[in-house]
């Protein structure tokens, strides 16, 4: 026994060493200054503060933070200061030592990033409830005091998901979703493009794991033709730049599977449909920084003397490069063999940048200033959340959906009446750029004129659009316009205003209420106004005076007699509220047992053990609900979600709801697996579309109900211009028959297309 554990301690030790030898000679291969002494005081303390305790995975706790700080220094290029504090990260958290303890051993900025990392360690990124938006919100004060605190939050989560396959199906769908939700947007908002990729792979992978395992499959099948495509493809241009006198390196972009497999999804396409799996990049050493944007114009313009280009998927990011820092010349040719293959043209340094991201290269010393494009780009977005913070929202749910309005989007340029560029998301109105301005010019914005046209606020810009914004001083904030932004600060703002709206309606409310009293002889008291906020159907007091001030509420002889009489009578006739957005009134709860019992949620609780997984089967079946929204069936990826009153409903695990879920309360997702083998029917819904003839309904319906004994629950198609569209609901057993059925129906002349609707 003692041979034992001293052969797995002299192993433990080995294993530190070597992880401990390779952080510092990734360090001193590195640019910045060599402060060995201090890691090595990091790493001792750390490796004692954490001694005797393991992971799930069985590996000493201190493999953790010398993996966080590994990627920390090689993968996203920070120093000694963030690598001492990824090696720290966990101290406070974990141990009896003090934030104080880290500050006199340390110093004070290693501390105050591990202070960061120790105040957002619960909330959305721990194992409570993750709505907690204070965390959230301390890890984006902190971000904006010192980047170093996210970009080392992003590294722990990015070895968490590495060795994710130790926790249980369970936790593993909710530390998925949370970094689909948070980290990898986060990523790519930093530029962090290498990590985003790998954090979204691994969410797909733990969530997914079938379609993970067939789409890898399919892409090592179609492996050596993609390799012969590239060969093909570059070769003439490699004679091109050698012509030129280049220094270069050609590489071929596989797409990954999770890009393809949300492009499979989005679009309803099979693998084989996806035409854009390959794609070329060129990176080259400039002849001079002063020539690095001519020189990729020059390639630019070697490549398309070969192959023509397409007209509309030229991309132009050098002059104007993205919000997170990327730049490069895109564009996309016409290949000998007759398919277009994406060109990305882009200088080391560009590279460099885009896939490690510009916080890579932060100045952190004292008295530098970086003013690079992509500096300045990253300052602006730091501003935007510092002004999303100052605005209190009213749910922890809709502060992270704000946040993330911001993080994934792709982009546009605006251009000002002045001719100034500004970047903005792809899908943003008139009205979103009017609060981008200045939340004045968006406060009283009434229009806009796009290249010299009148267009309501409603308007959707597009890249290249001149914009000028059309404002009226008598105009007010109106309850629709939060219908008309995507971007997070326009939404933000409105929301704010309204609310302000409301308090301003809410104190005139009170006024006209105490004025009314007096002309009636009345005493205020608080049964007085119960009774008419609940004549008036208000749930609160202050839904009353709002009501009140904002002129939807008059007092009259009806309210006297009220008073009087003391009834509480109600009125359901009463319509106003529609018109005011913020007043809903709660459902009584014999309307939320009606609501319960028209979505199927009221079914028959099981005895659950969160820890194990559930499996769905003949004598259970009955007692979940599926998701109406996504309606699975056996074959399908699924979790469960057990809510308040220990119920089960059964979502597809990319199911809306379901992510939303995820993110609320991650610790009420179950693992759940099918069992029902083949003796229980589902409804399942396929739309097809198809060129129209005669007899194409018989065709259908003969192919499902004689040849493959399918019952058919619902069919409807119409047809125009001789196209047909339709939907059919079906009962089958599992994924599987509908699998047989769409590939009958695919041989059926004139069917085009099919696919599951959820």
């Amino acid at each position: 026994m003692y041979d034992d554990a001293t052969r797995q301690a002299q192993a433990d030790e080995e294993m530190i060493s070597s992880a401990y030898q390779h952080l510092i000679d990734t360090y001193l291969a590195s640019p910045h200054r060599k402060k060995v002494d201090i890691i090595s005081r990091a790493f001792n303390f750390a490796k004692q503060a954490h001694k005797g305790v393991r992971r799930l995975s069985g590996e000493p706790y201190i493999m953790h933070p010398l993996a966080v700080a590994q990627i920390v220094c090689g993968e996203i290029g920070l120093g000694s200061t963030s690598i001492c504090a990824a090696l720290l990260h966990d101290v406070v958290e974990d141990t009896d030592y003090t934030v104080e303890d880290i500050t006199n051993i340390f110093g004070e900025k290693i501390a105050q990033i591990v202070d960061g990392l120790t105040k957002i360690s619960g909330g959305i990124f721990g194992d409570k409830a993750s709505a907690q938006a204070e965390s959230f919100k301390k890890l984006l004060l902190t971000m904006s005091d010192d980047i170093r605190v996210i970009l080392i939050k992003i590294s722990d989560r990015l070895h968490n998901m590495r060795t994710l396959g130790s926790q249980p199906p369970h936790k593993q769908y909710k530390i998925a979703g949370e970094t689909l939700y948070i980290y990898a947007p986060l990523a790519h908002r930093l530029g962090l493009n290498l990590i985003k990729e790998e954090l979204e792979d691994f969410s797909f992978r733990y969530e997914h794991p079938e379609a993970h395992e067939q789409i890898c499959k399919q892409l090592d099948n179609i492996r050596p033709h993609l390799d012969e495509a590239f060969r093909n493809f570059i070769q003439p241009i490699r004679e091109k730049l050698d012509q030129l006198g280049l220094s270069y390196d050609i590489k071929a972009r596989i797409k990954r599977p999770y890009s393809i497999w949300v492009k499979m999804q989005n679009k309803g396409v099979k693998f084989k449909e996806i035409y854009d799996i390959l794609a070329v990049r060129i990176i080259f050493d400039p002849q001079s920084p002063e020539t690095e944007i001519n020189d990729c114009f020059q390639i630019y313009a070697a490549c398309t003397s070969i192959y023509k280009a397409h007209p509309d998927r030229f991309r132009d990011w050098l002059s104007n490069p993205k919000s997170n820092g990327y730049q490069a010349l895109h564009t996309t040719l016409m290949s000998k063999q007759g398919r277009w293959i994406e060109l990305q043209i882009r200088s080391r340094r560009m590279d460099d940048m885009a896939e490690r991201g510009f916080a890579a290269h932060w100045k952190y010393k004292e008295g530098e200033k970086d003013t690079s494009a992509s500096e300045v780009e990253l300052e602006k977005w730091l501003s935007t959340i510092k002004e999303i913070l100052d605005d209190p929202q009213p749910s922890a749910m809709d502060f992270l959906s704000t946040i993330k309005l911001n993080l994934y989007s792709s982009e546009i340029f605006v251009i000002t009446p002045k001719g100034e560029f500004k970047t903005m998301p792809s899908g943003c109105t008139a009205l979103d750029f009017a609060f981008s301005i200045h939340t004045v010019l968006g406060t009283h914005c009434i229009g806009a004129k796009v290249n010299h046209q009148l267009v309501p606020i409603s308007y959707k810009l597009k890249s290249g659009d001149q914009v000028e914004i059309l404002t009226s001083n008598t105009l007010r904030v109106e309850p629709s316009w939060v219908q008309f932004v995507t971007t997070a600060k326009a939404k933000n703002k409105i929301e704010a205003i309204l609310r302000r709206q409301r308090r301003e309606q809410q104190k005139k409310g009170e006024e006209i209420f105490e004025q009314w009293c007096k002309d009636n002889e009345l005493d205020q008291n608080s049964q007085m106004l119960d009774r008419l906020a609940m004549y008036h159907l208000m749930e609160t007091r202050e839904e009353f005076f709002t009501g009140l001030g904002a002129g939807a509420i008059t007092l009259g002889e009806e309210d006297l007699q009220t008073i009087k009489s003391g009834s509480t009578r109600q009125y359901e006739n009463k319509g106003w509220k529609k018109y005011i957005p913020f007043y809903k009134r709660k459902k009584t709860p014999e309307e939320q047992k009606t609501e319960l019992s028209e979505t199927n949620y009221g079914t028959t609780a099981l005895v659950i053990d969160r820890k194990k997984p559930l499996h769905l089967s003949e004598e259970n079946i009955h007692r979940v609900t599926m998701c109406p929204t996504c309606n699975p069936i056996p074959g399908d990826e699924v979790l469960g979600y057990l809510d308040d009153q220990n119920r089960v409903i059964v979502h597809k695990r990319n199911c809306n709801i379901a992510n939303r879920l995820k993110n609320v309360d991650g610790n009420h997702i179950l693992a759940v697996f099918w069992d029902t083998h083949k003796q229980i029917s589902f409804a399942a819904t396929l739309h097809l579309e198809g060129i129209d003839r005669v007899g194409i309904i018989k065709s259908l319906t003969d192919v499902i109900t004689e040849q493959l004994n399918v019952n058919v629950h619902q069919l409807s198609i119409a047809a125009r211009e001789g196209i047909f569209q339709g939907e059919i609901e079906l009962g089958v057993h599992d994924t599987e028959d509908l699998d047989i059925i769409i590939n009958k129906l695919q041989n059926i002349d004139g069917i085009e297309e099919i696919k599951r609707v959820s």
